[in-house]
């Protein structure tokens, strides 16, 4: 028979951007948020009431860690998957602190590899990042001094000497364009953030598409999101350029709402905004290192363009990742919409 009487809604419980389900100590749910409810393709009225175990198996290790948690523990056990969607989940179970039951948090497998590999991305690019300052600072005050001194033997000379400090003009100038390359992953500033229009951002970036066929596949319920125009925007020149210079000949971009993502120090909705592309393929051997600096798969590419693009998304409190996408190339970039300046 159907449960009719839910618990009252957990507001805060449902603004947590992970599946989260409470239970009371004989196991059977009393609320589930929005994401739980779509990983068990049912709502919270059909669910409250029934056992967890109905939804999840194992059963028997599934009584094991409620008692646990029952008991006062936090344990957490990664061999459970859904008895319907057969998706494998680490579930991670906790006592409740105002009233008898548990509270148990459920994480894809799949999207728990995949927050273990941004993490090693993320602690790489600081990495970069910290070298990067470090160079401004030991680098570019003596480079500058030396281009000044070249510039004054160059005015004062003449005949081999004047073609010899012109050469030294051009070296120096290239080193110093290298050098600003490089420290665009370097660390930035605290800028000033605006809300800007994603939509009209991508058109502006696609606008000089020659012979390029741009597909647009756009959410327009989107609100605009608080982000560094700039930044961003290099951020999807890069995609933009990458695609070309892979000899793509239909570039999509498409954006919606992923309610099943979840960000570090986000607790809220998350938009995705991907560039889906039919150029060359990125050679397999490169995926798993595309983001670090000066991976490249173009015999004249400086290697840093993805490694920027990464290091904005970072800026921004998103991440970025390559996904399969049928014989194209999709970047998929993950972005947060912050309650606060809707």
């Amino acid at each position: 028979m159907e449960y009719t009487n839910p618990q009252p809604e957990f507001p805060l419980l449902d603004m947590i951007p992970l599946a989260m389900v409470l239970v009371n100590v004989q196991g059977h749910i009393t609320h589930a948020n929005e994401l739980a409810q779509s990983h068990m393709g049912t709502s919270l009225r059909r669910m409250a009431g029934r056992h967890l175990a109905d939804f999840v198996q194992p059963s028997s290790e599934l009584k094991a860690m409620l008692e646990r948690a029952l008991q006062g523990e936090t344990v957490a056990y990664d061999a459970f998957c859904g008895r319907h969607n057969h998706m494998p989940y680490s579930l991670h179970f906790g006592p409740m602190q105002r009233q008898q039951g548990v509270v148990i948090g459920f994480i894809p497998e799949a999207n728990r590899s995949e927050v273990e590999e941004y993490t090693k991305r993320h602690e790489m690019a600081e990495t970069v990042a910290r070298i990067a300052l470090e160079m401004a600072h030991e680098v570019k005050n003596p480079l500058a001094a030396l281009r000044g001194a070249a510039q004054l033997l160059h005015e004062q000379s003449t005949g081999d000497a004047a073609d010899i400090s012109a050469h030294i003009l051009q070296e120096v100038d290239r080193i110093k364009d290298r050098i600003d390359a490089f420290l665009q992953v370097g660390p930035r500033a605290n800028v000033a953030m605006e809300a800007i229009n994603i939509h009209a951002l991508l058109d502006d970036v696609s606008i000089h598409s020659g012979e390029i066929e741009v597909r647009r596949v756009y959410d327009p319920s989107l609100p605009n999101l608080w982000v560094h125009e700039t930044r961003l925007r290099q951020a999807f020149e890069n995609l933009w350029v990458n695609a070309l210079e892979a000899g793509s000949t239909v570039i999509t971009w498409e954006t919606r709402i992923a309610p099943l993502v979840a960000l570090p120090d986000h607790q809220g909705i998350v938009v995705a905004i991907s560039m889906r592309s039919n150029g060359q393929a990125i050679p397999k051997a490169l995926r798993s290192h595309l983001f670090e600096p000066y991976v490249s798969g173009k015999a004249r590419g400086s290697g840093l363009g993805l490694a920027v693009v990464q290091r904005v998304v970072q800026e921004h409190g998103g991440r970025v990742s390559l996904k399969e996408g049928a014989g194209d190339t999709v970047f998929m970039i993950h972005l947060p919409i912050e309650r606060e300046k809707l």
